[in-house]
C-alpha cells in the first residue's frame, strides 16, 4: 500500500514539472525578438519614445508649448496648420549685394526696386517715405534697434540689412506698394457727426463690432448696402451735419487730409508800455478751432485687405475765462484790464484698422467737442438749451471704391481743397 502511494506521488509531480515546463517554453515564443541597438544620436531620441509612447505623441511632443493637462492620454494629437499652395512669389525686384556685412550669418544686404511706385506718385517729392513708414509699423521699430541692421530708401531703391525672417516681412510690404493691380484703387470717406447717439438704437442689428484701443473708440464692420441705408437714415435727422465731401478720393499708399478749422482769436496778456497811451499794449492769441483728419490706406497683396492708419484730432473752446490784472501808469495808478484764458476741450485718435474691401469701416470717436464749433451767439457766449450743442457723437466712414478709371487725383497735404471747409459754419 505504500509502495503504492509513493508510486502515485512521483507520478503527479512530474506531470507539473511538465507543465511548468510548457509554460516557460510558451513564454519565451511570445516575447520580442532582440534587435542590434541604434545607431541614431541618442541626443535626438525623444522622452515619449523611450517610455513607449504612441508615434504621433512622440512626433508632437515638440511642438506642444502650452500642453492641455486635462486631456487624455490617447487624445489625437492637435490639428496644425497646412500651407495653402506653393510660396508667393515677389512683385518687387530683389538683388542681394555684396559687402562689408554681407557674409554675416545671421542677416544680409537686400535692395529692393520701387522705383513702379515712386514713378507714378507725383504729389509728394519723398514718396519713399510712405514705405519706410508702413515697413516700421508693420516691423515694429524697436527690431531695428536690437541687433546690427540698417533701413533707408532713396528715389528707386529700399536698403535693407536683416534677418531672413524679416526680408519676407519687408518684401511683402514693398509688394503692397509696387503692385499694378493696386494703382487705380480709391477710397471715400465721410465725416459726419450726429447731436445724440440713439441711432444705434435702429442700426445695432447691422453692425458687426470690430476690436478699438483707443478709450471710448468704437468701430463696426457694415455691408456696403447697409452702410448706404445707415447714410440716409441718419441724413434725414434734424441734428445731421456732414463736414467732408463723399467724393473725396484717396490713391493706394498714399495719405490725405481733411480739415475744417476756424480761428479764435482772444487777448492773452497785456505788456505794459508806460510811454503810450493807455499805458499797455494787448497781446492777441489764437486759436483753431475744429478738426483734422489724416487717413492712409493700404491694401494687401490680393486686394482683398485693406489697411489705415486714421488719425483724428478734434479741439475746441469751450469757453474764455476772463481774468482781471492790474496795469498801472502814472496817471491811473489802479487801472486794470481783461485778459482770457482759453478753456478747451479735444478728443484724439490714433489708431490703425484692417478689414475686407468689400465693406465698409464705421469709428465712432463717441460724443466729443462738434468737429465744427458753431459762432458764439450775439453776446459773445453760448447759452443754454437755446446755443447750438457743443459735443456730439462723431462718425468716420471709410470705404473703399475699388477701381475706379477716370476719377480725378487724389487729396494730398498741401492741396487747396484741404482747407475748402474754413469759414463754412
Amino acid at each position: 500500500m505504500f509502495a503504492r502511494c509513493l508510486l502515485f506521488c512521483t507520478a503527479v509531480m512530474g506531470l507539473v514539472e511538465v507543465a511548468q515546463a510548457q509554460g516557460r517554453r510558451d513564454t519565451q515564443a511570445l516575447a520580442p525578438t532582440p534587435t542590434a541597438p541604434s545607431t541614431r544620436d541618442d541626443a535626438s531620441a525623444s522622452p515619449a519614445a523611450a517610455a513607449g509612447a504612441p508615434k504621433w505623441r512622440e512626433a508632437n511632443a515638440a511642438n506642444r508649448t502650452n500642453p492641455d493637462a486635462s486631456a487624455p492620454a490617447d487624445s489625437p494629437p492637435p490639428l496644425r496648420a497646412v500651407s495653402s499652395g506653393p510660396p508667393r512669389q515677389p512683385i518687387a525686384r530683389v538683388t542681394k549685394v555684396d559687402g562689408p556685412l554681407a557674409n554675416d550669418a545671421m542677416a544680409e544686404w537686400r535692395d529692393y526696386d520701387i522705383s513702379p511706385y515712386t514713378a507714378r506718385v507725383t504729389s509728394t517729392i519723398r514718396p519713399e517715405q510712405a514705405i519706410l513708414d508702413w515697413v516700421l509699423r508693420e516691423t515694429g521699430y524697436e527690431a531695428w534697434h536690437t541687433q546690427p541692421s540698417a533701413l533707408y530708401a532713396d528715389h528707386r531703391t529700399l536698403h535693407v540689412f536683416h534677418t531672413l525672417a524679416m526680408h519676407a516681412v519687408v518684401s511683402e510690404m514693398v509688394d503692397r506698394f509696387v503692385n499694378t493691380e493696386a494703382e487705380s484703387q480709391t477710397f471715400g470717406m465721410r465725416v459726419i457727426s450726429i447731436a445724440s447717439p440713439d441711432w444705434r438704437a435702429k442700426s445695432h442689428r447691422m453692425l458687426h463690432p470690430v476690436t478699438a484701443q483707443t478709450p471710448g473708440v468704437q468701430a463696426w464692420l457694415l455691408a456696403k448696402e447697409d452702410a448706404a441705408l445707415l447714410v440716409a437714415d441718419l441724413r434725414r435727422r434734424s441734428d445731421f451735419k456732414e463736414h467732408s465731401t463723399p467724393h473725396l478720393l484717396v490713391n493706394n499708399g498714399q495719405s490725405a487730409q481733411i480739415a475744417a478749422t476756424r480761428p479764435r482769436n482772444y487777448v492773452r496778456d497785456a505788456i505794459l508800455k508806460p510811454e503810450g497811451w493807455p499805458g499797455f499794449e494787448p497781446q492777441m492769441g489764437q486759436f483753431d478751432e475744429g478738426f483734422k483728419l489724416e487717413f492712409s490706406p493700404l491694401l494687401s497683396v490680393d486686394g482683398k485687405v485693406v489697411d489705415a492708419i486714421i488719425r483724428c484730432e478734434v479741439d475746441q473752446v469751450e469757453k474764455m475765462v476772463p481774468v482781471m490784472i492790474y496795469v498801472p501808469t502814472a496817471a491811473v495808478p489802479k487801472q486794470r484790464t481783461k485778459i482770457e484764458v482759453p478753456q478747451l476741450i479735444n478728443s484724439r485718435l490714433h489708431e490703425r484698422f484692417r478689414w475686407p474691401t468689400e465693406q465698409v469701416l464705421l469709428i465712432s470717436l463717441g460724443v466729443v467737442p462738434t468737429p465744427v464749433p458753431a459762432a458764439p451767439g450775439a453776446l459773445g457766449v453760448n447759452v443754454p438749451l437755446i446755443s447750438p450743442a457743443t459735443r456730439a457723437d462723431l462718425l468716420v466712414f471709410v470705404e473703399s471704391k475699388g477701381r475706379l478709371a477716370g476719377q480725378p487725383a487724389a487729396l494730398t497735404p498741401g492741396q487747396p481743397q484741404a482747407n475748402t471747409y474754413r469759414g463754412r459754419y
